[in-house]
């Protein structure tokens, strides 16, 4: 996706330690005109599925998420990452490692809001390692439900996530696919086949 591809030159930000700061528009302060291609975007992709929920992970991930899901006009449910009085009942629940924050949380998502007749579609902002992606997979699986297709807006394709989901038979689309990146000067280039 060219659009997105452009904002990234223009406003991202290569950190050390293969950190991409895209906080200006897309995981802090956010782009709603941006989102709002991306959910189009999404939506043209995965048009051929009959999808029923849009699932993501707190935090990033839902404002994307909740505009993918206008598209397809179905509900968004996200994993939380703390178990917290505003959830009752039985919930599903898996471990999941942030590359991002370094430590691993216990992701939950109530059983009342995904069952087996769910046709998923995950929705995330990064895909780096993969270990939110399993983990929500995982979730899925709990339920009983179906993993139709997974949307990244970025995945770090020097990463072994995308590796990892592809290789699981899983419908992967990235918007952009960073090929690599250098703190030293900012650069970021991008693979050709991504959207």
């Amino acid at each position: 996706m060219q659009l997105l591809k452009d904002r990234i030159i223009k406003d991202g930000n290569v950190k050390p330690g293969n950190v991409l700061k895209v906080d200006s528009f897309l995981n802090h302060q956010m782009d709603i005109e941006l989102f709002n291609e991306i959910g189009k975007e999404f939506k043209r992709l995965f048009a051929d599925l009959n999808i029923t929920k849009i699932l993501t992970i707190e935090a990033s991930g839902i404002g994307i998420a909740c505009i993918v899901a206008q598209y397809f006009n179905v509900p968004v449910v996200f994993a939380k990452k703390a178990q917290s009085i505003n959830i009752d009942g039985e919930v599903y629940s898996t471990k999941i490692e942030s590359f991002t924050h370094k430590k691993t949380y216990d992701v939950i998502v109530s059983k009342r809001f995904l069952n087996k007749d769910d046709r998923v579609l995950i929705i995330d902002d990064f895909l780096a390692n993969g270990c939110a992606l399993v983990g929500l997979i995982d979730l899925v699986v709990s339920a009983g439900a179906s993993v139709e297709g997974i949307g990244i807006v970025i995945e770090k394709g020097f990463q072994s996530g995308g590796e990892i989901i592809r290789e699981m038979g899983i419908r992967l689309e990235s918007l952009a696919i960073v090929e690599s990146m250098n703190a030293e000067d900012g650069t970021v280039v991008f693979r050709e086949d991504a959207r």
